[in-house]
């Protein structure tokens, strides 16, 4: 079984978490898996639902420092992972590191920036580290990016390359709050903002010791290859013009790990896979007659797959 001060702090980082974010529990459940999974999260939603709270509250949560970026069509490279300056006098250059370096990234509208710049993030995202001018910076630890998009908008945007959108662990649509929640939030900041008042209830060491758990939790071969035929099935489907690849069957497992161990067992059940499967494949598949992507029509999908694919047999 996993250790119960494991799971005490990953309750009390959702608790502390929650007294900035205001919204469902599972929106914040997911972020936490994005983090303790080791991946990265894309929230596909309209402005002013508290993304930026969110990544903030995470930030501060486990005593990391958090960054925001605000994308835009004029955004340069170089002013996310930092530029090589030249001293004259003494004839050196030196790195100016670039937001990137933290370990809470928000990436706010990310598709608001130009392909180029959004494909700045790659190595960071999947190597953590960045290359500039042949020199190799490793990230901080622990990194994630949370990236935000709005799916109304399209004037001035740039899709993200599947490319991109494959190495997102996690999507989620975040949604209205209900009345009685919208009403907490305006009254709550009608003096002050909940988020300058969130105090570290983790350690950035603690983040890499639960991290290490989650991947010590059991995966037996059965499950294995119940995640591989949910995979296959997007390959196959018609309606799919692109389906899951491999790291989104690694990333699937992994984040069923994480599920499980928040569930307080040290080995996976379908039940943690089916949980996973939409907020890690539904933004990664491309239907076909799809001009952009639509994170609730891909969805539907993945419940008619998971409908579909068999679980696995009990011994």
């Amino acid at each position: 079984m996993p250790s119960d001060s494991a799971i005490k702090k990953i309750n009390r980082l959702i608790d502390n978490i929650e007294k900035a974010f205001v919204g469902t529990r599972s929106v914040v459940e997911l972020a936490v898996n994005a983090l303790f999974s080791g991946g990265h999260l894309i929230i596909i939603d309209l402005p002013g639902l508290g993304k930026t709270t969110l990544a903030k509250a995470m930030g501060k949560s486990i005593g990391g420092k958090a960054t925001r970026i605000q994308f835009t069509p004029d955004l340069l490279p170089s002013d996310i992972t930092g530029v090589n300056i030249y001293f004259h006098e003494e004839c050196r250059f030196e790195f100016h590191h670039g937001p990137v370096f933290t370990n809470i990234l928000l990436a706010d509208e990310i598709n608001r920036a130009t392909p180029r710049t959004q494909a700045s993030l790659l190595e960071a995202m999947e190597e953590l580290q960045v290359s500039v001018d042949g020199v190799t910076h490793p990230l901080a630890q622990p990194f994630m990016v949370i990236a935000t998009q709005n799916p109304v908008e399209v004037q001035g945007t740039f899709p993200l390359p599947e490319a991109q959108l494959d190495r997102f662990l996690i999507s989620l649509i975040i949604g209205y709050p209900q009345s009685e929640d919208e009403n907490r939030i305006i009254e709550e900041r009608m003096s002050a903002n909940p988020i300058d008042s969130i105090e570290p209830v983790m350690s950035l060491e603690e983040v890499g010791e639960i991290k290490k758990e989650c991947r010590a939790v059991h995966v037996d071969r059965k499950i294995r290859d119940y995640i591989i035929e949910i995979s296959t099935a997007t390959r196959q489907r018609g309606e799919i013009l692109l389906g899951a690849s491999p790291r989104a069957s690694l990333d699937l497992m992994r984040s069923s790990m994480t599920h499980a161990l928040l569930r307080g067992r040290d080995f996976v059940v379908p039940e943690d896979v089916k949980k996973m499967a939409v907020p890690v494949l539904a933004h990664r598949l491309l239907l076909r007659g799809s001009s952009r992507l639509n994170l609730e029509r891909n969805a539907a999908v993945v419940h008619s797959i998971l409908d579909a694919v068999p679980l696995p047999l009990k011994k």
